[in-house]
């Protein structure tokens, strides 16, 4: 039986999908409102529908504002493809690439430019409902959406490799309830996506990648998960960023290089992060800021390397190698087993000489550090105008390196009454022992 909460937008009769696809979903959602006006009709009333985007290219010239629970906006395919190789390829050899664009069902946002504007402005998907109750169960599947380029900025960096366009790919902006992102693709936005106030929100199985920053959750929340997903920011964003949540759970990332951190949490209480493979390739991966207390940071891989594609060697974070890989500030945290990789040249460390931190307790009391391992090898760096080969053969390379001194657990004098157990040698853990407990990792010999 077919459904007339069911659209297809190359069906719909207002519009142009591939000239302004956000005038086209637009029309179908002032359809739905029209239609579904009664609250409770046979325990019923307002089921919502789905919005269908074949696989084809999409302008996007208008915002799609989103003021209705239930709607599903769903394409046939994430089509993410790498835009940044593409554009650090020279032009010379675009005619001979098998395809130079993002694919699947493509969402290219062509909203008009404007620095004044404020982040919302600039979202192909605004999503915003005052009232009881929350607006819920919104969700976003199986598409890309594309921001097709960067632009310039004062950082002397190309344009494409800015990372800065004023775009974003969705922005809640209102307090909600079961919202998923699942199977989407997003590529060259400077915010992919931005969501506030969120409650029950799945961010699952996404590739999210060459985006200023990827996953923001702002104001408060509770309960959440990012799990499963592909991730990768640029050099002034975050890749995952949480602030004020409680009860969130990231799992199962696997996060790129490049983002300025590969998480940070500001202010947030009993979540977990666990079991993801984080990349960087400067300190400061993974933050807990602001008071982030009773988390569990468990059976992660973090793997610290040197930037090895010639057009982004030289960008980094602000931060050096003191810093942390992990830092914390805040209470009864637990960080246990846990492995860390740290692998660069020598010459690289800043400062110069310095012995790299890889766990920090910067503030706070009764932090709980136990049975994590860290390797820390010198290698000589390389480069490569490729940007695939060179990371695989980053990565592959496990010989012909020679052990390097590391803090593996530094306590600050703002930080006191925890236990670091099993996580570094007597000389690799640099704590007060006399207010902090400390077991070592026994030596061979001892």
């Amino acid at each position: 039986m077919s459904s007339n909460n069911y659209y297809d937008v190359t069906a719909w009769a207002v519009g142009s999908p591939s000239e302004d696809i956000g005038a086209v979903i637009n029309s179908i959602i002032a359809d739905i409102k029209a239609r579904q006006t009664d609250t409770d009709a046979n325990d019923g009333g307002k089921p919502g529908a789905v919005i269908y985007l074949p696989p084809g290219d999409y302008h996007l010239r208008t915002q799609v504002v989103i003021d209705i629970s239930f709607l599903r906006i769903e394409g046939s395919g994430h089509g993410f493809t790498s835009s940044s190789i593409r554009f650090n390829v020279p032009e010379a050899e675009w005619p001979h690439l098998h395809e130079l664009w993002p694919g699947g069902s493509r969402i290219i946002v062509d909203l008009p430019l404007d620095g004044d504007r404020e982040r919302f402005q600039g979202a192909a998907f605004h999503v915003e409902r005052t009232g009881s109750p929350r607006i819920s169960s919104v969700e976003f599947a199986n598409f890309c959406i594309d921001g097709l380029h960067f632009t310039p900025d004062d950082s002397g960096m190309p344009a494409e490799n800015t990372y800065v366009n004023g775009k974003t790919g969705i922005h809640v902006a209102s307090a909600n309830d079961s919202f998923r992102v699942t199977g989407m693709g997003f590529v060259y936005l400077e915010n992919a996506l931005t969501i506030h106030n969120a409650d029950a929100l799945s961010v699952h199985d996404n590739f999210i990648a060459e985006c200023g920053s990827c996953i923001e959750l702002r104001g408060w929340g509770q309960a959440s998960k990012i799990t499963d997903n592909l991730i990768g920011a640029g050099p002034k964003g975050h890749s995952i960023y949480a602030e004020n949540h409680g009860g969130l759970l990231i799992t199962a990332n696997n996060v790129f290089p490049r983002g300025a951190s590969s998480v940070h949490l500001e202010g947030v209480t009993r979540s977990s992060v666990t079991n993801n493979r984080l990349h960087s390739f400067y300190p400061g991966m993974l933050i807990l800021a602001a008071n982030s207390s009773e988390n569990l940071v468990a059976t992660n891989h973090f793997l610290r390397d040197q930037e090895p594609w010639i057009p982004f060697q030289g960008v980094d974070n602000g931060l050096d190698d003191r810093d942390g890989l992990l830092r914390i500030s805040g209470n009864n945290n637990s960080v246990i087993g846990n492995h860390f990789s740290h692998i660069i040249d020598a010459q690289d460390i800043r400062p110069t000489g310095a012995a790299p931190v890889i766990v920090r307790l910067v503030a706070g009391a009764g932090n709980f550090v136990s049975n994590n391992h860290a390797v820390a090898l010198d290698v000589r760096s390389t480069s490569s105008d490729s940007c695939f080969e060179a990371q695989v053969d980053a990565l592959l390379t496990t010989e012909a390196a020679d052990d390097r001194a590391v803090t593996t657990v530094m306590v600050d004098a703002g930080s006191a009454r925890n236990t670091i157990l099993d996580s570094g040698s007597d000389a690799q853990v640099v704590a007060d022992r006399t207010i902090n407990a400390v077991r070592a990792t026994p030596t061979i010999g001892s």
